[in-house]
């Protein structure tokens, strides 16, 4: 498994993305996706235009940084980026869209706004990994954008600072990349086993790196649970994450547990052979075909995975992704 190198930004963006207290109540209802940050009408049209047109005269902006790297032709994707400043510091809460167009910048579409997804969990689901770290981040930007082709695109965002629109550099994504991809919503989740507290006689370190580790994510065998009831799979890392977004994803995937009790497994699975970077990848994740971490998998009381999520999301996105699954 190796590992995409555009991710590689995330150590510098998207980082324990779990401070705060949450505010999403302890019932288990899904909260109402979040509106856009704007409208379409607040950003230039790119109709017959190309990119290099649709941001002339335009400021340069802060850094667009996608958290994912597989994208699908024929159907619209989850983006999920940030915006970083020069200082590194990540911006939110700004109007955003996301405008994409051939690698020459002909043929431009957009605007695809995004909404603002808050990373925020409640205080008692927050790992050490995540309250520690200085340069926390709140939210991730997400757009649903459609892709007709496969191969390259030039990507890029525009922003609403300070009362002006500032235009992102853009950046190359690829649609349909050649080679193993991880199961996709539709497929039937391949069946893996995963140790459990009893597996390893109580020494949840051996199987969580996180801090503290997590007794109920490691309760039942996926493969004992898989077709029987809905499960959360959660590949990740709290310690050694390359993207440093493990601990906040596992802090999320706490919480939506806490709220849904046992109508769904959820079931945390680490990267690294005994925990260790220079033993190499889990077998799981080759079953999984997974390019980078973290990676969530939303399954239904079939087998069928009806969501899944690359890199950092929020505890609105799980919970909406669960309550599809609740009662298959």
């Amino acid at each position: 498994m190796s590992h995409v190198p555009r991710l590689l930004l995330l150590a510098l963006v998207l980082v324990a993305a779990g401070c705060g207290s949450g505010d999403d109540g302890d019932n288990a209802a899904a909260p109402p996706e979040p509106k856009p940050t704007a409208q379409a009408a607040d950003f230039p049209s790119a109709s017959g235009r190309t990119l290099p047109d649709v941001i002339n005269g335009l400021p340069s902006g802060p850094a667009l940084a996608p958290s994912v790297s597989i994208l699908d032709k024929g159907k619209k994707n989850r983006v999920a980026f940030a915006l970083f400043d020069d200082a590194r510091k990540q911006l939110s809460g700004a109007p955003v869209a996301l405008y994409i167009g051939k690698t020459d910048g002909s043929g431009a579409r957009g605007p695809y706004v995004a909404r603002d997804e808050s990373l925020a969990v409640k205080t008692q689901f927050r790992s050490k990994q995540t309250a520690t770290d200085p340069d926390a981040a709140r939210t991730v930007y997400v757009a649903d954008v459609p892709f007709s082709r496969k191969g390259k695109y030039a990507v890029l965002g525009i922003a609403k600072l300070d009362g002006r629109l500032v235009a992102t550099d853009p950046i190359a994504m690829e649609v349909g990349a050649k080679g193993a991809t991880p199961p996709d919503v539709g497929d039937k989740a391949p069946v893996i086993h995963t140790q459990t507290r009893a597996d390893v006689g109580g020494d949840l370190s051996k199987i969580d790196t996180r801090i503290p580790p997590l007794a109920q994510l490691h309760a039942v065998d996926f493969a004992d649970v898989l077709g029987e009831k809905p499960v959360v799979l959660v590949f990740a890392t709290p310690q050694l994450c390359q993207s440093r977004v493990c601990g906040p994803v596992v802090d999320v995937a706490a919480q939506v547990q806490s709220q849904v009790g046992d109508d769904v497994a959820f079931v945390h699975q680490e990267i690294f052979n005994d925990n260790d970077v220079s033993k190499g990848y889990r077998p799981q994740l080759a079953t999984y075909r997974l390019p980078s971490e973290p990676w969530t998998f939303v399954i239904d009381r079939s087998g069928r995975i009806v969501q899944r999520f690359e890199g950092a999301y929020s505890v609105g996105e799980l919970q909406r992704a669960v309550a599809k699954v609740r009662g298959s």
